[in-house]
């Protein structure tokens, strides 16, 4: 498999995590908003491009929280909401003739980030440690 960068965002509000739950095939599980980083852009650029495609927001993208190692770097930046109406996203992903399932942008509570398929899940542990 190509290794690619992305850039993802960790969005926090009243306690809540935004997530894209992922239905594909018999699975369902939830990603970071996010995606691949094109050539000539920053990690933190490509985060907010992806966003705006993906959950129809505009963001500020703060500090890099974390970083994974799979298929390339991921980057996970803590960010805020600036504009934009959450849900609102026209991104490719929302196709239906690229076949590759469901995606539905929702606010998921900290607390429950363990009960339910995150991927990826070191990232998820990590934000229920540091926003107890």
């Amino acid at each position: 498999m190509k290794k690619r960068d992305r850039g993802s965002a960790i969005l926090i509000e009243n306690n809540n995590v935004a997530l894209i739950k992922r239905v594909r095939d018999d699975s369902v599980y939830y990603v970071f908003p996010g995606g691949g980083i094109k050539d000539g852009e920053t990690p933190e650029e490509a985060t907010k491009r992806e966003v705006l495609e993906e959950l129809g927001v505009d963001i500020k993208v703060n500090d890099c929280f974390t970083t994974v190692n799979f298929n390339g770097t991921q980057y996970f930046f803590l960010s805020e909401m600036i504009g934009g109406e959450f849900g609102t996203g026209q991104g490719e992903e929302y196709d239906d003739k690229r076949n590759s399932g469901l995606y539905i942008p929702m606010w998921i509570d900290i607390e429950s980030l363990s009960s339910v398929d995150v991927k990826p899940r070191e990232v998820a542990t990590k934000i229920q440690m540091y926003f107890k």
